[in-house]
């Protein structure tokens, strides 16, 4: 099937495609297009006009800055795999950015696309979760600042206006350990389960932790209570144990063609514990 008929537009500043959102109330925001242009293929949507962020440059780029690392919105996946900044100063999306879909996926794919798009088999909000990243969003009254634990509202939703466009996201740049591991969809490489841990620990005692799920349910989450059991606690099998066991607790996990919510509800336990196993080597 082919997209309905559209308009399209390619800006090349920030300001101009806020004033194109403004004057067409009807109108899409294009950066890799990954999610886009399949549902306009399915004319699941059909706006009015399509605008193009792709040439916008101040949009790209990583950077280090007053102890963060700014990664533009229009960043691409492969981008932030084949970064040494942030490889260094962000493992949890070092680890995180090769497992995202193909190659060909991660050079077209951005990261602010897949956070505004708010999938909720989405990679990229779990780890936005687990580093407390926070996103920068503008307007035409100037920019605000949204941690991630406040960003995502729903399933395919976020707190960004229609008339907004999400310029950058800033994350921690203190190295603090950590990784991502999903169980993936075998066609589509979309998480089943995916979880993002950070963790701190020194002579074998635990610092803080950060755990982050995403495919589980109809938005990404923090399992805030297996964090607190190992918070300042000892590193040990038994507590990682008993910590991944209650990381599903009181969730209502979705069920679909891939599978079913006690599956994945057990995947939850499972992907966190091998997840902790591996960051913290019990």
């Amino acid at each position: 099937m082919h997209p309905a008929p559209f308009a399209y537009k390619a800006p090349h500043s920030v300001a101009e495609a806020i004033q194109l959102l403004r004057s067409h109330e009807d109108s899409k925001i294009l950066a890799g297009g990954h999610s886009l242009i399949p549902a306009l293929k399915l004319r699941l949507t059909q706006p009015a006009m399509l605008i193009d962020i792709s040439k916008i440059s101040s949009l790209r780029g990583i950077r280090r800055e007053n102890g963060k690392i700014i990664i533009g919105s229009a960043t691409t996946h492969r981008e932030i795999e084949k970064s040494h900044l942030v490889a260094e100063a962000s493992p949890l999306l070092a680890s995180l950015a090769p497992q995202i879909g193909d190659v060909q996926v991660r050079h077209r794919g951005t990261f602010g696309g897949s956070l505004a798009h708010a999938d909720p088999a989405g990679d990229w909000p779990a780890a936005a979760l687990a580093v407390d990243a926070e996103l920068v969003i503008a307007g035409a009254h100037g920019t605000r600042t949204v941690h991630a634990a406040d960003f995502f509202t729903g399933m395919l939703t976020t707190v960004i206006h229609p008339d907004e466009i999400l310029t950058e996201i800033r994350v921690p740049g203190d190295g603090t350990p950590g990784i991502y591991l999903k169980h993936r969809n075998a066609a589509s490489g979309y998480a089943t389960v995916g979880v993002a841990v950070t963790a701190s620990h020194d002579h074998g005692h635990i610092g803080k932790v950060t755990i982050a799920v995403t495919g589980a349910t109809s938005v990404a989450f923090r399992a805030s209570g297996a964090e607190h059991a190992l918070n300042g606690h000892a590193v040990s099998a038994h507590l990682l144990d008993e910590a991944a066991a209650h990381a599903a607790d009181g969730l209502e996990c979705l069920s679909d063609i891939h599978a079913p919510a006690a599956y994945r509800s057990q995947l939850v336990k499972v992907m966190v514990r091998r997840a902790l196993g591996t960051l913290l080597h019990a």
